[in-house]
């Protein structure tokens, strides 16, 4: 790899570690609260860096691990943007821009060339195939409500929306660590734990701060 890719790569591990640091310390600490608005803001930022180094590494070396590390950038910037769009938007007088709508149909267009690979992957005998279709299927349904609910106005419960959109993305980035790390004794289930985990934890919060 040349300088550039290493100096990108590092610059990517960083940033991951950071999000699942600031992830963690928002998920912990009072909603709402100053250190939960700080983590999330060093969540949101990390989190671009990363989306941003992905396709930087791409562009170095593009080969079929990092096309798919490229449809995850996706998936989970996606999330982390929604959730601090979200925040935007809460105010009854405000609405979805161009930028959240360009967003929602990029994820969905990603996500549905995901879950295609993934039946591909699958009819060939790869398992691997279960992690696309899982992120491909997840990535779809979030974009996909996202622009009905844009349609209809961009209303519902924003807190509700801005903690799943938040925690998908934790998810996701923890996913990716845990992969990086343990793929090699675990294979498909280091990509799918964190989901199974995840899952009912956004569901809680959901039902938590719902009014």
């Amino acid at each position: 790899m040349s300088t550039v890719g290493t100096w990108t790569l590092w610059g990517h591990i960083a940033a991951g570690v950071v999000a699942v640091l600031a992830g963690t310390v928002a998920l912990a600490t009072e909603k709402g609260g100053l250190r939960h608005r700080q983590a999330g803001r060093a969540f949101v930022a990390s989190m671009a860096v990363v989306v941003v180094t992905t396709f930087g590494l791409l562009a170095v070396e593009w080969t079929q691990t990092r096309i798919f590390l490229s449809l995850v950038a996706v998936f989970s910037g996606y999330f982390a943007f929604a959730g601090y769009r979200i925040l935007s938007m809460k105010r009854p007088d405000s609405g979805p821009g161009i930028v959240d709508w360009a967003a929602a149909v990029a994820v969905v267009l990603a996500c549905a060339g995901m879950g295609v690979w993934g039946v591909a992957r699958l009819a060939a005998g790869d398992t691997f195939g279960t992690v696309l279709l899982v992120f491909g299927g997840i990535g779809v349904a979030i974009g996909g409500g996202d622009i009905r609910r844009f349609r209809a106005g961009g209303g519902g419960q924003w807190l509700p929306l801005h903690l799943s959109r938040m925690l998908g993305a934790f998810i996701a980035t923890v996913s990716a660590v845990s992969a990086v790390n343990l793929a090699s004794a675990l294979g498909v289930i280091a990509w799918l734990w964190p989901t199974a985990v995840g899952v009912p934890l956004i569901a809680y919060y959901t039902r938590q701060y719902s009014a």
